[in-house]
């Protein structure tokens, strides 16, 4: 039976350079037209992490030699998404046309609203672009008024708010075109907007990926929010001799997991909340699995299901 799914691709699904994110989206591009092939409805968001740190950093550098350069965070997200979206779009493209499937693949640039009063911009937490030594940072602080932090014994990089997702701008195009055609949108988590008199403003911020695309599955009224990761299956006891791969978990199961600190805070941890906002809104199912099981997850074979009770 046809089901709408929205699919939150990890940053396993895509590279930390151009080059590198070429060839894999190919392999990327597989697993997702398999759900297409198997008569599926697909919406697709990703990461941009290491995308956007990148750009930012190549106009940072670029800065150094140009002093009246400056590309704002919220332009190196846009950018990020456009060149990610055509990289998978193109690959997805291809691989529908290689099976014969009457298909085609389109990339939205997407602003999500946020609030400039949320609480995430008094406590930036998100490291983005060039390291510095703290001599440098300290000196970067007087000059931009912004924070920057020590980054896991590397130096020292600025760091940006992460703000609740509001409303996602571009939703009704998005349920317009996700009719006949597949959609790529909200990649790195959207455009971080606020709302001004004269309209939206990019501000400097990073959306949390996993919560916008529960967000947006809730907005699709998709049938299954799909997050794929590193690893088939959620565990608890991850990396213990009692590890234990989670396949069914209700929500309340999943809250106590969460109270027991069962996941961690960088990688599995927000999976797990988008996936009980989306289940928690809609009584639907989340699924949890990695790249090269998403069909067989679809076909309930492997995968942690999240479910309401």
């Amino acid at each position: 039976m046809k089901k709408r799914i929205v699919v939150a691709l990890g940053g396993n699904a895509l590279g930390n350079n151009p080059k590198e994110q070429l060839e894999l989206v190919k392999e990327t591009s597989k697993s997702l037209v398999d759900l297409v092939e198997l008569g599926n409805e697909l919406i697709i968001t990703h990461g941009n992490g290491p995308q956007v740190g990148m750009i930012n950093m190549a106009f940072g550098l670029a800065k150094e030699g140009l002093n009246n350069l400056n590309m704002p965070f919220a332009e190196c997200g846009a950018m990020s998404q456009g060149y990610i979206g055509y990289h998978l779009q193109q690959a997805i493209s291809n691989e529908l046309k290689l099976r014969n499937l009457n298909k085609e693949c389109v990339t939205l640039v997407t602003q999500v609203l946020v609030d400039k009063d949320d609480k995430a911009f008094l406590n930036p937490t998100k490291p983005i672009g060039i390291f510095y030594s703290k001599t440098e940072a300290e000196v970067k602080e007087k000059e931009t008024g912004f924070k920057y932090v020590e980054d896991a014994g590397r130096g020292y990089r600025r760091v940006v708010a992460s703000p609740e997702p509001i409303e996602i701008i571009e939703i009704e195009s998005i349920k317009k075109l996700s009719k006949d055609s597949i959609v790529i949108a909200g990649g790195g988590g959207g455009i971080p907007v606020i709302k001004k008199k004269e309209g939206f403003e990019g501000i400097s911020a990073v959306i949390d990926k996993d919560k916008t695309s529960a967000k947006l599955a809730i907005d699709l009224n998709a049938d299954i929010l799909l997050i794929l990761t590193a690893v088939p299956k959620a565990y608890i006891n991850y990396g213990k001799e009692n590890q234990l791969a989670l396949d069914t978990v209700t929500i309340e199961e999943a809250n106590n997991y969460i109270r027991n600190g069962e996941f961690s805070e960088g990688s599995m941890l927000p999976k797990i909340q988008a996936a009980l906002t989306f289940v928690s809104k809609t009584e639907k199912k989340a699924i949890i699995t990695s790249l090269d099981k998403a069909k067989e997850a679809i076909e309930g074979k492997t995968g942690t299901n999240i479910i309401i009770d």
